[in-house]
């Protein structure tokens, strides 16, 4: 008799909206087991209510360690070590280092896509050592390749997750544990529905959360997504500077002051 092998144990943040609701709503379909975080209970609720399963849920902050430990110490008291821990929670807004109230907002953005990474990994790590496997995700951005005028704060987060990421993955690598990087390009959230400019090959969630989860499931160190974007990355990252900053001097700006 063929045995069935167990549901995936999957742990997402910032799973309240945008990639991170639909991510809960991909591996819920398949049968995983989720554990869901998110700062805003009613947002989390909602999503909650149109999955099948049991989601455990947890109100948190990814910058708050303290918290983050507690929530997964719960996780796996109920349900054991995760196969994936995916750190997804992050905040973008617009960013001017000459005005003085944007420092911090500096802070808590780097608090939250940065520090919140390490939070989110750090209760897991052990755990998933000591059974030799599992992957922690790391969702960083594209517009971490570049310094993008009027998103510093943003562009300085995403551009350190991808450095921290890199580092944690060579740490882990001989323990069994896998470490993925994923960079996606504009994805359609509350996030990005404020951006008055172009956003080209932009995604649904929904289609944006295959194409991760694809990459997860493949173990793969580092991606972009869509893969069109990787080619424009690729191409930012190759512009000398003088023709960068003619050609972003004038780009579309993300609004200053949202709300975080």
């Amino acid at each position: 008799m063929t045995s069935v092998p167990p549901p995936l144990k999957v742990f997402i943040t910032g799973a309240s909206s945008g990639i991170g609701a639909a991510l809960a709503a991909h591996y819920a379909a398949q049968g995983a087991q989720v554990g869901l975080v998110a700062r805003r209970k009613e947002a989390l609720a909602d999503v909650a209510r149109g999955l099948p399963g049991q989601p455990a849920l947890y109100l948190a902050d990814v910058a708050d360690a303290k918290a983050m430990q507690e929530a997964a110490r719960d996780f796996m008291a109920r349900f054991g070590t995760p196969d994936i821990v995916i750190a997804n929670a992050g905040v973008s807004v617009g960013t001017l280092t000459e005005h003085a109230e944007d420092i911090e907002v500096f802070g808590r953005v780097m608090q939250t896509n940065v520090v919140g990474l390490a939070a989110t990994f750090q209760p897991f790590i052990a755990p998933m050592r000591e059974a030799g496997r599992g992957r922690l995700a790391g969702i960083a951005s594209v517009a971490g390749m570049r310094g993008i005028p009027g998103a510093g704060a943003y562009s300085a987060s995403k551009a350190a997750a991808i450095t921290y990421l890199e580092a944690l993955r060579v740490e882990l690598r001989p323990s069994g544990v896998k470490v993925v990087t994923v960079c996606p390009g504009y994805v359609a959230t509350p996030m990005t529905a404020v951006n008055k400019y172009r956003m080209p090959f932009i995604l649904l969630p929904a289609a944006a959360a295959r194409r991760i989860a694809r990459v997860i499931d493949q173990g793969r160190r580092y991606a972009v997504v869509p893969w069109q974007m990787a080619l424009v990355a690729r191409a930012m990252k190759l512009l000398p500077n003088a023709v960068y900053d003619r050609l972003f001097k004038r780009a579309g700006r993300k609004p200053r002051g949202l709300k975080l």
